[in-house]
């Protein structure tokens, strides 16, 4: 659609060459590319037949501030691809190059975040959450200047779409209200086309929106997964997870957490995302007033309607998720308070957010011993742990079905921040990719035990606290 986007062409780099294809990925898609083409394609220097590469403009609240002009600054959307089964998605290049929306930037990827992106998407596919996908990732030989000269890649990577809040708030901000209408238009016969023939159709399309991120925040915090940067830029209608940025997972268990390096007053901490994700939706309900109703106070009301509903989405979310992380299927009054009575001993003691639900997936085959063993003052969980058996302890055998059903949704392996740094250290100081991989594989099979992997679902040691990310590629 014109004034969407801008036309550019990705930037020719040096001697590219894929050091990582995800090929069951690209048999989903449909994608079939001969390897010896294959570093072209992937880091721009050629354009597939039918791609017309562009950058798409979008603005965003970046940390509660607003920014009328962002963009793809260091992206191409190459186009889209149809699959098999009528599934449509993008198809962009990250770290490509500089656009008309790169301001001062150099458009470029080191390709130290290129694998932490391919590593945490992967990882949050595999463990059920929503989220674009990494589909390459091509090495150079240029160098990029951070803190100090880096190896320069780029990422391929796949997603439902790019429509972010941000790119409603560009057209919004601008009073163009008929740009606003064909965004919305495209954005719900793309993903909500059952909405299509309703007379309150915009309407309809804000209230699924809240739902899908209502369930996506859910899910991030049932894994212990902090984004880092939920700026409006970086939340996309489609209800996925994007932009790996200064994100990873919780160690111990605590709710103040925070990784990302520019995060000076925690605003994206790992408590704060339910409620960051509610702020960003008004933010869209705000581009949407003229297409809900010619009376703007009308429009106000039932927009502001639809977003009160949210906490109580999230909140029937997340007592779901965490009520099967612990062996809880049938919702019951007090068992919010029981999830909450575990997590609050878990922050007092400090205790790994992801081991802690995983032993206590065990608890019938040792009694909750390793469970225990997890706390300093087994006193401090010994009274939670009877409440908890006699919760799931109403029929025969009921224990047994609670550990089954939790070794179903609680990890084993997730990308411990330790062993992601070490992969990436390993990549980019030696170009080796021993520990990458040995990582994905784990990550890719997170819920099956993998003999002799016992250090992919160990803590990282105390000298590696506190772990600090930074944002940027």
């Amino acid at each position: 659609m014109a004034g969407f986007y801008e036309a550019c062409s990705p930037e020719i780099v040096s001697s590219p060459r894929v050091i990582r294809f995800n090929s069951s990925l690209a048999e989903a898609l449909d994608i079939h590319v001969d390897p010896e083409d294959a570093p072209g394609i992937f880091s721009g220097n050629v354009i597939a037949q039918n791609a017309s590469p562009l950058a798409q403009c979008y603005a965003g609240h970046q940390f509660g501030q607003f920014s009328p002009r962002l963009g793809d600054g260091r992206a191409h959307l190459l186009g889209e691809v149809i699959t098999k089964r009528g599934e449509r998605f993008d198809v962009q290049l990250k770290g490509s190059g500089r656009t008309p929306f790169s301001r001062g930037g150099d458009g470029k990827a080191a390709l130290g975040p290129v694998l932490r992106e391919y590593l945490i998407s992967e990882a949050m596919w595999a463990l059920g959450i929503p989220t674009t996908r990494s589909l390459a990732a091509v090495v150079t030989d240029d160098v990029v200047i951070r803190e100090t000269a880096k190896p320069r890649a780029v990422l391929t990577r796949v997603a439902a779409s790019h429509i972010r809040v941000g790119t409603f708030e560009y057209f919004a901000a601008r009073g163009e209200v008929e740009k606003v209408k064909q965004l919305a238009d495209y954005a719900i016969a793309r993903h909500f086309s059952e909405l299509n023939n309703r007379e309150d159709k915009y309407l309809a399309f804000y209230r699924e929106v809240i739902k899908r991120q209502a369930r996506l925040i859910a899910q991030w915090m049932s894994v212990g997964f902090i984004h880092g940067v939920m700026n409006t830029d970086n939340m996309v209608i489609s209800g996925e997870t994007i932009d790996y940025g200064p994100c990873a997972f919780m160690d111990y268990f605590s709710p103040d957490t925070v990784f990302s390096s520019i995060d000076t007053y925690g605003r994206y901490a790992y408590e704060n995302q339910p409620k960051i994700a509610h702020w960003n939706l008004a933010q869209l309900g705000r581009t949407l007033i003229a297409l809900v109703d010619p009376e703007s106070t009308v429009a106000i009301d039932k927009l502001s309607e639809a977003l009160d509903a949210f906490p109580a989405i999230y909140e029937e979310n997340w007592i779901e998720l965490f009520g099967q992380k612990i062996g809880v299927a049938d919702i019951q009054d007090g068992d919010q308070q029981l999830i909450h009575d575990l997590l609050q001993v878990m922050a007092v003691e400090k205790v790994d957010f992801t081991n802690a639900f995983l032993k206590l997936s065990r608890f019938s085959i040792d009694d909750g011993k390793e469970f225990l063993g997890l706390f300093i003052n087994n006193d401090s969980v010994k009274g939670w742990i009877e409440s908890w058996v006699k919760r799931i302890s109403g029929s025969s055998g009921a224990v047994d079905a609670a550990c089954s059903m939790m070794q179903r949704v609680n990890p084993i392996y997730i990308p411990r921040n330790h062993k992601v740094e070490e992969a990436i250290h390993e990549a980019v100081e030696e170009k080796r990719f021993d520990a990458f991989d040995a990582l994905l594989s784990h990550i890719q099979e997170p819920f099956r035990n993998i003999e002799g992997s016992d250090s992919f679902a160990t803590p990282a040691p105390e000298a590696f606290f506190p772990y600090v990310t930074f944002c940027g590629t």
